[in-house]
């Protein structure tokens, strides 16, 4: 985990785990007590269970479903619609998850990766490390949101075809809402069309992406518009026992000048930095108040296993022999050289100690990339310390070079595998989503895998978060983000971006945790003031990205989910016009055979790693 990060935090680094024994504790509590109530018959009549969970079942409703089924051509047009979009995703879906069950087993080293934690596929604040209690509003409105008009759906669609509704109702855990529910007459439901029962099926997927569409559009435009830049420099964590540390800077914090001197965004912190001579400077946090900050070269982010072997709140003191104090400092010392001699004082107090290291571009080799060509498959890291001619000191000037590039241009790109330097001549594939060339590799942040800063901060990609929600700024993402369906798909990623490999080195889950000093409001919707539009963003942040997972999720063609059921009906339809006499028998070795791939497709992806661990 990121020190400092705001949007990585889980229930036991908030409070303890005291805290998760004594809701465990209450939830055991809770469901005695429904059982007890239960067994004595106290129970009304409209209240079921289903272990803890509490179904509250009613039928009214019945008549607003009928009034809202009126223009049936219309529906039926939708649903159509939407039973396509479900059989695209449905097979994408099988195929996302067979795919992702194989690398999980051919890559066992993800078993230590948080991603793929069991606890973190739960979309539950606290208990997920990647979703703060901060966000709870959010999450809790998006997923109400996306089960009302997910078992809505259901429900109109029922009356569309004709198809008698028994009861509709809401399941509960404790006070926590987690499901809604539609219950067709089983009957009717028979006597229903293929085509009628198809439709019905798909209606709640369909209403969850058109969901996602609006909410996310509205995001993009006139929400995230109002949203500007709060002046000065983002800081995102504090390396422990730093100079920013000591001083008292803390995350959530933003520097508004150095020196008397006004810094306007994250870009200008280092050139303030440097600008002001000697080893102490002045430091105004949030326009507010002025701190003394002394300084020396820290690295504030390092990957786990990198090629410097550095670790988070080491000072390096020198570069080849030569006294350093600053960031800028530390590369004029590098200058272009590939390899440096570093005097590293570690984190943990030992003694000084010197460690030679490449310089360069951090990166892992991407499978079926022009570089995997001439390097062969391989999990060594990377370090790229020459490209086309330039020299290259850190990830971000690479990245900069490949945004320049073109499909089928020849490069010589050269580096280091540990101690060994390598040079290859190769030829840039087209990049799959932009109009580049692709090298086909991962990024590593920072230079050979590491960050350092004079004073010990670690900068929020504020700007950049808001760029790719439609605000002013620019990202690293490119032309992925300049689409509204590229933009879509980068939010998805933002919850867990820190860690997936995505270049940006903090999770974002909405204007919560504290970064809301980072931003502002501008323009008419800035009139309702910054906790309006900060909540109106997080709802439609959130409900947008609920919305999608659940669409997703019920697309996978298992049962008892929506994409089982339309693969039943499939199977069913395609089947009775085969030159075969059709059996049920037929379709279910079909749907069952499928549903049990998904579900050891699932597993695995899972649970692999520790599987082949032990």
């Amino acid at each position: 985990m990121d020190y400092g990060s705001p949007a990585v935090v889980s229930v036991p680094e908030l409070f303890g785990s005291e805290l998760v024994t004594w809701v465990l504790v209450g939830l055991l509590l809770y469901w005695a007590a429904v059982v007890g109530l239960r067994n004595a018959g106290k129970l009304p009549e409209y209240v079921g269970t289903q272990g803890p969970i509490l179904t509250l079942h009613t039928k009214r409703g019945r008549a607003l479903l009928d009034r809202l089924a009126r223009p049936k051509r219309f529906w039926r047009a939708w649903s159509n619609l939407g039973v396509g979009i479900a059989l695209v995703v449905m097979v994408s879906m099988f195929v996302f998850l067979i795919r992702a069950a194989m690398v999980s087993l051919s890559s066992p080293q993800l078993v230590s990766s948080p991603v793929r934690q069991p606890r973190n596929v739960l979309v539950i604040p606290g208990v997920n490390d990647f979703l703060p209690l901060s966000a709870t509003p959010g999450i809790v409105f998006g997923l109400l949101v996306g089960l009302v008009v997910h078992e809505g759906g259901h429900g109109l669609l029922c009356r569309v075809e004709d198809i008698d509704i028994d009861s509709m109702g809401i399941a509960m855990l404790a006070v926590l809402p987690v499901g809604a529910f539609v219950e067709p007459d089983h009957e009717s439901s028979k006597a229903a069309s293929r085509g009628g029962q198809t439709r019905m099926f798909a209606a709640g997927v369909t209403n969850n992406f058109a969901i996602t569409i609006l909410a996310f559009a509205l995001l993009f435009g006139p929400v995230a518009g109002s949203i500007a830049l709060a002046p000065g420099a983002a800081v995102g964590g504090v390396a422990p026992d730093s100079p920013a540390a000591d001083a008292g800077i803390e995350p959530n914090d933003r520097i508004t000048a150095v020196d008397g001197t006004a810094v306007e965004g994250n870009d200008e912190l280092a050139d303030r930095l440097e600008a002001v001579e000697g080893e102490q400077v002045t430091v105004e946090i949030d326009g507010e108040r002025t701190v003394s900050v002394d300084r020396s070269v820290l690295v504030t982010a390092a990957m786990t296993d990198g090629p410097t072997g550095l670790s988070v709140g080491d000072e390096i003191r020198a570069v080849d022999g030569r006294t350093i104090a600053t960031e800028r400092g530390f590369f004029d010392a590098v200058g272009d050289s590939e390899r440096a001699t570093l005097t590293i004082a570690p984190a943990d107090g030992g003694d000084d100690v010197e460690r030679e290291v490449p310089i360069g571009a951090a990166v892992s080799i991407a499978e079926d990339g022009p570089l995997e060509g001439e390097t062969g498959p391989t999990d060594e890291t990377f370090v790229i310390t020459r490209f086309d001619g330039e020299r290259i000191h850190s990830y971000e000037a690479l990245g900069s070079l490949l945004e320049n590039s073109e499909p089928d241009q020849q490069v010589t790109v050269a580096g280091y595998f540990g101690d060994e330097r390598r040079s290859y001549e190769l030829t840039l594939d087209a990049h799959p989503q932009a109009d580049t060339g692709y090298l086909g590799i991962r990024p590593h942040p920072g230079t050979a895998g590491i960050s350092v800063d004079d004073i010990g901060v670690q900068l929020y990609p504020a700007e950049e978060y808001l760029a790719v929600l439609g605000g002013d700024g620019e990202s690293r993402f490119g032309g992925i983000a300049d689409t509204f369906l590229g933009k879509i798909g980068v939010v998805l990623l933002l919850p867990v971006i820190g860690v997936t490999g995505g270049g940006m080195p903090f999770n974002f889950a909405g204007f919560t945790g504290g970064i809301q000093n980072f931003y502002t409001t501008q323009g008419a919707l800035g009139a309702f003031g910054d906790g309006t539009v900060f909540l109106l963003a997080n709802l439609l942040f959130w409900t947008g990205w609920i919305n999608i997972q659940l669409g997703f999720f019920n697309c996978v063609p298992a049962f008892p989910l929506d994409g089982g059921h339309i693969l039943r009906t499939s199977t069913e339809a395609i089947v009775s016009r085969l030159p075969i006499d059709a059996t049920r028998g037929m379709v279910r070795v079909v749907t069952t055979g499928i549903g049990l791939t998904m579900l050891l497709s699932f597993v695995l992806m899972l649970f692999g790693p520790q599987l082949l661990a032990t």
